[in-house]
């Protein structure tokens, strides 16, 4: 299916819209609405007050108004939540200064699973099919297991209607920043026990403007030809089947995704930078070399049994990742010959991943409730392309769990549980014959040439550990909640910090991983107070958490032996220590009026180095404005981002910025149907900043500049029999 036809689909639903909307019935239409919005607001405390943990929740509302395109973008509203960014299309989340491997993202009870480890590597999730978000900010190893120690992000389908009808919706985005187009289109029915969903989604959308002439690496000044950043264009597709079976205590769903993505790298930020690569060609929609591609095919299905006293979850998974990043043939040793296949394919990754998980919950008491479950996922990884830089492997991980919750009387709730994990890593090794030949003609000795003959060792590892958490929920009365929650969290290193050893032209370095790494492992205080009166609401979540063995790149002062490669960045553990936290606060002011103040702060600190730790997130605010009336909703936002001078070596400082944001948004009701309309006006003043988290940030590129977006959604429904 094309983008052509979206538009399409769309004049058609805007035809259905007004032929019906002279029978609107507004007031059943405001009916519908407030009662979707009890639904969720009831739900959303049940799993705030059910839980130590600290909680945000983003659901329909909060993700339309937005809305950006990118699902990770998206949710930076929500305090504590930053976006490491990959130009304008691909992102990875970041939960209080955590990103990479120690952050899980869920969908359908599956954790999302592909290259998360580069800094270049983005999330294969369509944006327009999340609904209900639930953010678990600080560890979450005790219910998710390894790689959950900074959080989780789970999304989950809205529920299905309760009557029978057939209902979709057609969206169309626009963004002016890189001349985005995007659309999807969404048809469902809910027939008795059934419940099935179609979704088709795409965007194309050119280089992107920055507010600069000029980008700098290393003292270099490189030309940005009329504020575009060449090559930065890309497009996705994605598409998904979601359907379900409900019949008594018995429920069932499948879910199909696949989510295909081609972006290309900017010349100047890819490899060595040079002017001549960055000439202008004239052209702002075209994917040339270097480039992105990546493609995930997803299945995933649940059982749910659901007696009087208890309840059993089984999910199971299959993920395939193909990732590969296509570059000019070009060596690093002078005796390399292009390959007879594929020669433009510098690094291929093609992972395929196996999950499982059983799940037993017992609630047949109105004071103590037990919940158990056991994990399991297999990983294989296969490699291509001319270039090294991260192995074969095999990874089987599992773990068991027991979590439990102790109601002492309406206001005190105890929560509590253990678990274990097992992971066993086998890891093939690469012997560079290349290289070999590259240091022998460049006069090394031999037993010099023996040593460095190999890329990565066979390596055989396994790895057990422990998980726990005590916290206290409290309800203290009068709109007021405080929690505590002390966990200790652990993470199994991956396959790149254990055996990576080549040159990463996306993060400008030769990284080399160590075998000899053990698992992170942490202790963590979590906090959280909050306060929802009338016309107040108010909340403050400090944390802080102590590493043992927390894994990062670390500068060693050693030449790689590899050309045009600097220095080696080795993985090494070393204790470290977080500590910040968020703060929110609405105001309902007369006249319709509404503040917001949203503020986060994180603090890392290396104590084997004295330094702190790299990828820190600045101190930022936001505070924002919005009136509203009925169908119609405006806002003004004043964003407010620190300069980070924490910064680990050979890290840059990022200046702080002072940003201006508009929105507005136009709900249009009518009998069975319904129109929305989102504006959005980022970065009002074309301010030139620097986003600290950002991939290209190491070049001296600014974000994107000013950005005018539009989104029109047509919901129709027709009910059934």
């Amino acid at each position: 299916m094309n983008i052509r036809i979206i538009p399409g689909v769309l004049m058609l639903s805007i035809g259905l819209f007004v032929l019906q909307s002279h029978a609107r019935d507004t007031d059943s239409g405001m009916h519908v609405d407030i009662d979707s919005v009890a639904i969720t607001v009831s739900v959303s405390d049940r799993i705030r007050y059910g839980s130590s943990q600290v909680i945000e929740i983003a659901d329909k509302n909060t993700l339309r108004e937005n809305f950006t395109g990118n699902f990770i973008q998206t949710l930076q509203q929500i305090p504590g939540v930053r976006s490491m960014d990959i130009g304008s299309g691909f992102s990875k989340p970041v939960i209080r200064g955590m990103g990479f491997n120690r952050v899980a993202v869920l969908e359908n009870g599956i954790k999302q699973e592909g290259q998360q480890w580069g800094a270049d590597h983005g999330l294969e999730i369509d944006a327009f099919n999340a609904e209900y978000v639930i953010v678990r900010k600080g560890p979450s190893s005790l219910m998710y297991g390894s790689d959950a120690m900074g959080g989780t992000i789970e999304i989950s389908p809205a529920p299905a209607p309760g009557d029978n009808q057939i209902f979709g919706e057609a969206v169309i985005l626009g963004k002016s920043v890189n001349e985005n187009l995007g659309g999807s289109i969404m048809l469902a029915i809910k027939k008795n026990r059934f419940y099935s969903k179609l979704r088709y989604s795409e965007q194309h959308y050119g280089d992107y403007r920055i507010p600069a002439d000029t980008v700098i690496y290393l003292t270099q000044k490189l030309p940005v030809h009329g504020r575009r950043m060449k090559n930065t264009a890309g497009f996705e597709r994605n598409a998904s089947l979601y359907s379900e079976f409900r019949n008594n205590g018995y429920y069932t769903n499948i879910a199909v995704s696949n989510a295909y993505q081609k972006m290309g790298f900017f010349p100047g930020a890819h490899g060595i930078p040079d002017a001549s690569r960055l000439e202008d060609d004239g052209k702002s929609r075209n994917i040339d070399l270097p480039y992105s591609t990546v493609n995930h095919f997803k299945i995933t299905n649940r059982h749910q049994y659901l007696w009087e006293a208890a309840g059993v979850t089984l999910d199971l998974g299959y993920q395939n990742n193909h990732r590969g990043e296509l570059s000019e043939f070009h060596t690093h040793y002078g005796s390399q010959l292009p390959p007879e296949n594929n020669p433009d394919r510098e690094l291929l990754f093609k992972l395929n991943t196996f999950s499982s998980s059983v799940k037993i919950k017992f609630y047949g008491s109105d004071i103590l409730e037990h919940n158990t479950g056991w994990d399991v996922q297999y990983q294989d990884n296969r490699i291509d392309g001319y270039s090294f830089l991260l192995p074969q492997y095999n990874r089987f991980a599992t773990g068991a769990y027991w979590f439990g919750t102790l109601r002492i009387n309406d206001r005190i709730l105890l929560t509590g549980g253990a678990r274990y994990d097992y992971g066993r890593i086998k890891i093939s090794g690469f012997q560079d014959g290349y290289l070999v030949d590259y240091r022998r003609e460049s006069g090394y000795d031999e037993i010099t040439i023996q040593n460095y003959q190999w890329r990565s060792y066979d390596v055989i590892k396994n790895f057990g550990d422990i998980s726990g958490a005590f916290g206290i929920v409290w309800n203290v009365g009068n709109g007021q909640l405080a929690k505590i929650n002390i966990g200790r969290s652990f993470r199994l290193p991956g396959a790149n910090e254990l055996a990576s050893n080549g040159v990463h032209h996306g993060t400008f370095r030769h990284e080399q991983g160590d075998p000899s790494l053990s698992s992170e492992r942490g202790w963590q205080l979590d906090t959280e107070y909050s306060f929802i009166g009338s016309k107040i609401s108010f909340s403050v979540s400090p944390f802080g958490s102590w590493y043992a063995n927390y894994i990062y790149l670390r500068p060693t002062g050693e030449w790689s032996v590899l050309p045009h490669s600097g220095q080696i960045y080795r993985y090494t553990g070393t204790q470290a220590v977080f500590a910040g936290g968020e703060v929110s606060l609405n105001l309902r002011l007369p006249l319709n009026l509404n503040y917001d103040l949203a503020g986060e702060y994180v603090y890392t600190y290396n104590l084997d180095e004295k330094i702190p730790l790299a990828f820190s997130s600045p101190a930022s605010m936001r505070n924002t404005v919005s009136w509203g009336k009925q169908i119609f909703r405006v806002h003004a936002e004043l964003e407010s981002i620190a300069t980070q001078r924490r910064v680990a070596r050979n890290e840059p400082v990022t200046r702080g910025a002072t940003l201006i944001h508009a929105g507005a948004t136009l709900d249009i009701p009518a009998k069975n149907n319904r129109m929305e309309i989102t504006f959005l006006f980022k970065n009002i003043f074309n301010k030139k900043y620097f986003n600290h988290l950002s991939f290209y940030r190491h070049v001296e590129i600014p974000e994107p500049g000013r950005n005018v977006q539009i989104l029109l959604k047509i919901n129709f429904n027709h009910k059934l029999k």
